[in-house]
C-alpha cells in the first residue's frame, strides 16, 4: 500500500509538470483555429506550418542563430575564465585574496534590474548598443561572480595532495591546474555551464535594453523574437506560431538539461562539504 501510493504522488506530481509540456508541443502542431475550437483535443491534422511560418516570417532562424552564438560564447568564455580564478581564490594566500573574494561575491549582491539604465548609458558610450559584443561582455560580466563564487567551494573540497604530486613530478601549476585538477573538477563545470546557459539563453530584459535601437533587429535574441510576433502578425495573434516559437525556444534548454543532469546534480553537492 506504502508503495502503491508512493507511486501514485510520483504519477500525479509527473501529471502536473510534464503535463503542460505535453500540452505545448500538441499545440504547436494545430492551426490557429482549431486552437480556439478545441483547445485540450487531439491535433485533428498534425502538421509544422507554424513551425515553418516561425522559422521564416518570424526570423526565428536568424534569432535562433544569434542566441546560439551569444550563449555558446558566453558558456565558454565564463568556464574559461572562472575555473582558474575560483582555483587561485581556493588554493593561494596571497594578498588581498579575501578583498579580491568579496569583490566577486558582490557582484551577486545587485540585482540585474538595478545595473540595467547605468549598462545602458555605459554600452552607448562604448558605441556597443544593438551589437553581438556588447551583449556578450554584458553577459560575461554578469555570469563570472556566481560561476566564481560555486567553483571556489569546489575546489577546495579536492585533495591538495594531488596538485602536490603533480607539482614535485615537475608539473608547473598550469600544467597541474589543467591536467590534474580540471578534469577533477568537471561536475562543478557542468553545473556553471548548465546554470549560465539557462540564464543567457532565456534572458530577455538586457537583451531588450541593448537591442532595442535601430539596427538591434538583426542581433535580436530568440526572447526577443518570440515578443515580437505579435508585431509580426500585424498586431493579430497568431497562435499556432506563437506556441511554436516557445516549443522552439525551449527545446535546447530541454536538452542541455537533460544531457548534464547527472552532472549538475552532483556539482551541486560536490562543494558543499569538506571531508
Amino acid at each position: 500500500m506504502k508503495r502503491a501510493l508512493t507511486y501514485s504522488f510520483l504519477l500525479f506530481y509527473l501529471a502536473l509538470t510534464a503535463g503542460p509540456f505535453v500540452w505545448l508541443g500538441l499545440t504547436s502542431l494545430k492551426p490557429s483555429q482549431e486552437i480556439f475550437l478545441s483547445p485540450f483535443g487531439w491535433p485533428r491534422d498534425p502538421g509544422l506550418d507554424n513551425y515553418f511560418t516561425a522559422w521564416t516570417v518570424g526570423r526565428f532562424g536568424a534569432y535562433f542563430g544569434n542566441s546560439i552564438s551569444i550563449t555558446l560564447l558566453t558558456v565558454l568564455a565564463t568556464v574559461a575564465l572562472s575555473a582558474p580564478a575560483a582555483y587561485a581564490l581556493a588554493r593561494f594566500g596571497f594578498p588581498g585574496v579575501r578583498a579580491i573574494s568579496f569583490f566577486f561575491l558582490s557582484g551577486l549582491m545587485i540585482p540585474i534590474q538595478l545595473a540595467v539604465v547605468p549598462l545602458f548609458f555605459q554600452m552607448k558610450w562604448l558605441g556597443l548598443l544593438n551589437s553581438r559584443g556588447g551583449l556578450f561582455l554584458v553577459y560575461l560580466a554578469t555570469s563570472l561572480p556566481f560561476a566564481i563564487f560555486l567553483l571556489v567551494g569546489f575546489f577546495r573540497s579536492l585533495p591538495e595532495s594531488l596538485r602536490e604530486a603533480a607539482i614535485l613530478d615537475g608539473a608547473s601549476e598550469w600544467t597541474a591546474f589543467w591536467k590534474v585538477v580540471f578534469p577533477l573538477a568537471r561536475p562543478g563545470v557542468a553545473t556553471v555551464a548548465i546554470i549560465t546557459f539557462l540564464g543567457v539563453w532565456n534572458e530577455y530584459l538586457v537583451a531588450f535594453t541593448l537591442l532595442s535601437g535601430e539596427g538591434g533587429d538583426s542581433v535580436r535574441t530568440l526572447p526577443l523574437g518570440l515578443a515580437n510576433l505579435t508585431i509580426v502578425g500585424q498586431f493579430r495573434t497568431d497562435f499556432g506560431m506563437i506556441f511554436a516559437g516557445v516549443v522552439i525556444v525551449m527545446l535546447p534548454t530541454l536538452v542541455a538539461y537533460v544531457s548534464l543532469e547527472k552532472a549538475l546534480t552532483r556539482g551541486l553537492t560536490a562543494g558543499a562539504v569538506k571531508e
